[in-house]
């Protein structure tokens, strides 16, 4: 299946801040668990699927190509 690009540079440059703040996220929250700020271990999964979901986010960025719009759902960017 062929990705065609079905986002502009207006969409691509959210997506990219957005990934890029999701990654910064991720670490943060990896250092509060590490060092004892937050003590319950299931943080690690959202410190995981923040991390994950932010390169994700920065990928469809760079290939202009957005997961929720090839589903056909209208976004507003």
């Amino acid at each position: 299946m062929d990705r065609v690009c079905n986002i502009d540079a207006k969409g691509r440059i959210v997506r990219f801040f957005t990934g890029i703040f999701a990654i910064l996220t991720g670490f943060v929250l990896a250092i509060l668990i590490s060092q004892g700020f937050l003590s319950s271990e299931t943080y690690w999964i959202v410190v995981a699927g923040s991390i994950i979901g932010g390169a994700f986010a920065m990928w469809e960025a760079r290939e202009g190509w957005c997961i929720v719009r090839a589903f056909g759902i209208r976004t507003p960017l």
